[in-house]
């Protein structure tokens, strides 16, 4: 609550990544309104871990690099943050270990993530939440009925990857 008695504006944080080839990964982190309405965006420079990195990290080398490394260096850089940072990477759920804000990872409501504890329905996707963060989902469930019946989150995502790629073209084609 603000110090007004209202309840603070519902910010979304829509957090993709993708591979450059060559050069390693970039993230986006896109900040809207709750109605979908650009606030802020932030891009990364190509991140590439180096052979030793690689061995050392092993499997746990993705969510290393993308969720702590790439994402908190986007929720950083954001002026604005979000009260909630969507994903459609599993790995990115890694972020949520190093900041308060809950990370969610949206699939389609018909996908195999069911409904249950530490998932949450959003029009016509479910958030599935850090296993170890369960409790994001009852927290945000609160706040749920400020986004509208229709809310598609997959549109977002959607324009953080459009973003990314329009980005590699503009700065590597040179």
């Amino acid at each position: 609550m603000s110090a007004a008695g209202k309840t603070d504006p519902l910010r979304l944080g829509f957090m993709e990544t993708m591979e450059v080839e060559g050069r390693g990964h970039i993230g986006g982190l896109l900040i809207t309104n709750q109605n979908g309405r650009p606030l802020e965006f932030q891009c990364t420079t190509p991140v590439k871990p180096n052979r030793t990195q690689e061995i050392l990290f092993g499997d746990s080398l993705r969510p290393w690099l993308l969720g702590e490394l790439i994402g908190c260096t986007l929720l950083d850089r954001v002026s604005i943050k979000p009260t909630l940072i969507i994903t459609s990477d599993l790995n990115l759920l890694e972020l949520r270990n190093h900041t308060n804000i809950p990370v969610a990872c949206a699939a389609e409501a018909k996908s195999k993530i069911a409904e249950q504890g530490g998932t949450l329905r959003i029009g016509g996707s479910i958030l599935r939440f850090h296993d170890a963060h369960g409790i994001d989902a009852e927290l945000l469930s609160k706040q749920k009925h400020l986004l509208p019946d229709s809310a598609d989150i997959s549109e977002p995502l959607e324009r953080v990857r459009e973003a990314l790629a329009e980005t590699v073209k503009t700065v590597f084609a040179r």
